[in-house]
This record gives structure tokens, sequence and C-alpha cells, in this order.
């Protein structure tokens, strides 16, 4: 097995990149930018910590990660497993990064930056949802920002309807949950109580 070990063995098997690649890259936010943020209704969030790295799902309506300067976003951490990885990770290493995605479009957004965690009880409540406010208020300091092409969405067809996975051919997570529980908790009990619960920790 070839490894690569030295970024000079890597720059030789890929080559550098070309002008475009670079020039997109700003330390922030222009309005073509801005307006995938606002389009975006998910967010993939990574951050790193001691005891490793940590990708989460964020999810709201869309423009849910607010602007509030070029240099300045912000996005509510609502309702969830508790088990606030991500959270934990920003207390202790605020760099964080954002991929902003938008159904339909092919193009992303990275946002790197650094991160802190406010409970301000009127910003809190200004990302109020079905009378919920925000539980906190994650903020990010803005360090690059660039889109990224579109190849690996063309790729991979996540637009296209024909492409989609029918969930019933995977497992449920009631079924995963009583396998790595090793019976402790019943899956189908589970999954049959999961929409109402849903219905109760949306937002």
């Amino acid at each position: 097995m070839s490894i690569i070990t030295t970024v000079e063995q890597l720059e030789a098997l890929y080559g550098i990149p070309g002008e475009a690649s670079l020039v997109k890259e700003l330390d922030h936010l222009i309005p073509e930018y801005a307006a995938f943020i606002e389009a975006s209704p998910f967010v993939a969030l990574a951050t790193s910590g001691p005891e490793g790295l940590d990708c989460s799902p964020r999810g709201d309506l869309a423009g849910f990660v607010r602007i509030v300067d070029p240099r300045t976003v912000m996005m509510p951490d609502r309702r969830g497993n508790n088990r606030a990885d991500s959270l934990k990770n920003i207390i202790r290493d605020p760099r964080v990064g954002l991929l902003c995605v938008v159904p339909g479009s092919g193009t992303t957004l990275r946002i790197n930056g650094r991160a802190h965690i406010t409970t301000d009880a009127a910003l809190c409540a200004s990302f109020t949802i079905e009378g919920k406010a925000a539980r906190s208020v994650t903020v990010i300091d803005v360090d690059s920002v660039y889109f990224q092409c579109a190849r690996a969405i063309v790729r991979s067809e996540l637009w296209n309807p024909a492409r989609h996975v029918d969930p019933k051919s995977l497992p449920t997570p009631g079924q995963i949950l009583e396998i790595t529980s090793r019976k402790n908790i019943d899956g189908e009990a589970y999954d049959k109580e999961w929409p109402e619960r849903a219905k109760k920790t949306m937002w």
C-alpha cells in the first residue's frame, strides 16, 4: 500500500490549485455568498474537541443561519438528544466549519471560523419558532468563506428523485437501538412512539 505522508507528495499527485479555486476564498461574506446562507435550511457543523472530531447536522427553516455582519453569523440550537457533542467541543476548541446546503442547488457554501455559545435571553427569543425560543445560540466569527463547486452533488445525484432510497429498505432507529442497547430498548415501541415524540420536540 502506498501511503502519502507529505504535502509535496500530495501536490505531485494532484497538482497546484488553479486561480478559480483560490480567489473564491474570502475572509468575509459578500452578497453573493449571503444568498446561499439565506436559502439554506440545512448545514453540517464540524467541530473538534479532546474526544475527537464531530460533524453534526443542523436544520431549520431556510435562513436559520443568521447573518449579523460580513464577518459574523449565528444559528440557534434547538431540542435534540442532549448529547451536545458539538457544543461541548466549541467550549474547549472554538474552531468550527459549516457546510451550507441548498436543496436543488449543486453549489454549497463553506464557512470556517471560531465560535462561542450564548444563552442571552433576548437573542434566544429572537429565534423563537412555534412559541419556543432557541436553547442557545452559536455565534461564529468568520475566518474564511468560499463556495464548493457542484461536482460532488452532481456525481451523487443527490437531488435526483429516481436515486432516492426507500426508507423502508433501511434499518429503523428503533431496530438499531434495540441491537446497540442489547435489547434494553424495545425497538418496535421506540419506532411507534417516535412520530408523536418528534412533534413535541421539533422546536
